[in-house]
């Protein structure tokens, strides 16, 4: 994909489904008792790949109308073949706890990237829980045998994971008693908002501990999946690099958990405003409204501890932006980047000393230089679909033409993205 640069971002959209609360949604209606419908479902690989997997467990599904249907009070049978969880390490993990609380076996497999990323921050609890899972080295594939009455257990988690949380929850369902998350800090909540939204209660406590007394069943239902604020932010950044620059956001979930980066760019000086608030099954609802003009940023411009778990799909993009503001910017605590589809902080940083930027790499952060006059450069996106958006982001901004390579990934989360993209650009 070639990209020059942008004079401003202009117009109104409606994205596709949250592509967190599809997974946690599908999995929840392939479990309840009575019938769900979900609309607005992601249209990502890595959500169709969760349905993918239900499909080979057994669950029924009907697609249609921009729709799906699950007729509900579904049995799981273990596979004729392995599920393939193509590059989504999120259906990889919250299917394994899934599968960990029900009498059956199943083998998870991945890509290539997929295969690489550590799962034993699941496995060990899962095991605790009285699940059999076989792996090489703590790495996909994995053999997971599960049982229909697990252990409920107190885990405290050692690396924050919305998604090894959620696995233990999914788990816990069919566990009697009561299991409990502990988090050394706050992660999306996604999973807590959904049982409760769908007849589960869990509590979450002042302490960062989260409980739910087994067994319990989903009741089915219908939800309408809000729009993929991740997916948002790409627009929002560019709109705040972009002077001159209107977009209008609607139907985007604003999740307090996964705000934190609007919160970060308006203290770099983005006029950013959120309207029309709404709950749909307890997931916030509302707009976003973004003008080009920025004010000068205040010194939050370290973004390390408990903001990093909030951020996490956010950092490269925001080291983009960090190019552009006045002091620059400096990540920390976010070793956990080196681990996703590629790693992120080696990427981000080849990639903006490629566009001219000044970057300083360590083995846990950034340390970007700004404001900085980047130019177009050939992007490598290392087969990462938001290392391909971030600097299809920054070649907006640039001098000179810019070529992402590998821009094909981004389908994995966001396969419209520079057909919306090219629709708001004004040159």
């Amino acid at each position: 994909m070639k990209l020059t640069r942008a004079q401003q971002l202009k117009g109104r959209l409606r994205l596709l489904g949250d592509k967190s609360i599809s997974h946690r949604a599908a999995l929840i209606a392939a479990l309840a008792d009575g019938p769900s419908e979900i609309t607005n479902f992601s249209t990502a690989r890595d959500c169709a790949a969760t349905l993918a997997c239900l499909r080979g467990l057994g669950v029924s599904i009907e697609h249609n109308d921009k729709k799906l249907r699950f007729p509900g009070n579904q049995r799981l049978v273990s596979p004729r073949e392995p599920l393939d969880c193509g590059n989504s390490g999120s259906t990889m993990r919250m299917l394994a706890g899934v599968l960990a609380g029900h009498d059956l076996s199943a083998a998870l497999i991945g890509d290539e990237s997929l295969s690489t990323r550590p799962m034993r921050r699941i496995i060990e609890p899962l095991k605790l829980m009285g699940a059999r899972i076989e792996a090489t080295e703590g790495k996909p594939p994995l053999k997971v045998h599960g049982r229909s009455k697990p252990h409920a257990i107190t885990y405290k988690l050692p690396v924050a994971s919305a998604q090894v949380k959620s696995a233990i929850l999914f788990a816990g369902l069919n566990a009697k008693g009561r299991t409990t998350v502990i988090e050394t800090s706050p992660t999306r909540d996604h999973t807590e908002r959904l049982f409760n939204g769908f007849g589960v209660p869990v509590v979450t406590n002042s302490d960062l501990s989260i409980t739910l007394d087994g067994p319990a069943r989903f009741s089915g239902g219908s939800i309408t999946i809000p729009g993929d604020i991740s997916s948002a932010a790409f627009f929002i950044a560019a709109a705040m690099l972009l002077p001159g620059s209107e977009l209008v956001i609607e139907g985007v979930g604003l999740n307090p958990t996964r705000t934190a980066f609007l919160s970060v760019l308006s203290s770099w000086g983005a006029d950013i405003s959120t309207t029309d608030f709404r709950l749909e099954r307890n997931e916030p609802v509302g707009t976003i409204t973004v003008g080009g003009e920025t004010g000068e940023p205040v010194d939050d411009r370290v973004l390390d501890g408990e903001k990093v778990p909030l951020l996490i799909d956010e950092l490269p993009l925001l080291a983009v932006v960090g190019t552009q503001i006045k002091g620059g910017i400096e990540i920390r605590d976010a070793g956990e980047l080196r681990h996703k589809e590629s790693d992120r902080l080696a990427a981000t940083a080849r990639n903006l000393l490629a566009m001219g930027a000044k970057v300083e790499e360590s083995a846990d952060g950034l340390r970007v230089s700004g404001p900085t006059k980047l130019r177009g450069a050939v992007i490598e996106s290392f087969g990462d679909h938001r290392i391909a958006m971030a600097f299809s982001v920054a070649a907006l901004i640039a001098d000179g033409d810019t070529e992402i390579r590998g821009s094909e990934s981004a389908a994995v989360s966001f396969p419209e993205f520079f057909a919306l993209l090219d629709s708001l650009v004004q040159r």
